[in-house]
């Protein structure tokens, strides 16, 4: 589904939706919730997708994966909610054993804490720092 948009824009997220809708239904499981809380922030809002992480932040099998912390810094970021979002996404930093992933999600809370709300980056952006 992703890949056959031309740009994330174009991404049919209603569809997206649906079909995680349609695998909760037949296997449900917490790791599809989170999927489908993206999916429902791109369709309904942010807070709505807010609304489904909940449900299964108590859930053992997901309670400590970084990606439910990652999806809740990007759906806080999404809502305007940066301190949040930036604490959510460290969380998230110190729970994944990839280095790559951990510098993403580093690097995105400290856009959120250094950059003012007028100037912070869209969620799908990056910057890049020098090294110097």
């Amino acid at each position: 589904m992703h890949d056959e948009a031309a740009r994330a824009d174009d991404t049919d997220w209603p569809q997206i939706l649906a079909l995680y809708e349609t695998l909760e239904r037949i296997e449900p499981n917490p790791m599809a919730t989170v999927n489908r809380g993206v999916a429902d922030a791109m369709v309904h809002g942010p807070t709505s997708g807010l609304e489904l992480l909940a449900t299964v932040e108590s859930d053992d099998r997901v309670s400590d994966h970084h990606l439910l912390h990652a999806v809740r810094g990007h759906l806080l970021h999404m809502a305007g909610d940066h301190e949040p979002a930036a604490s959510a996404f460290e969380n998230a930093a110190r729970r994944t054993a990839s280095i790559p992933e951990k510098r993403y999600l580093n690097e995105r809370a400290h856009v959120l804490r250094t950059t003012s709300t007028t100037n912070t980056l869209a969620p799908h952006q990056t910057t890049r720092r020098s090294a110097r």
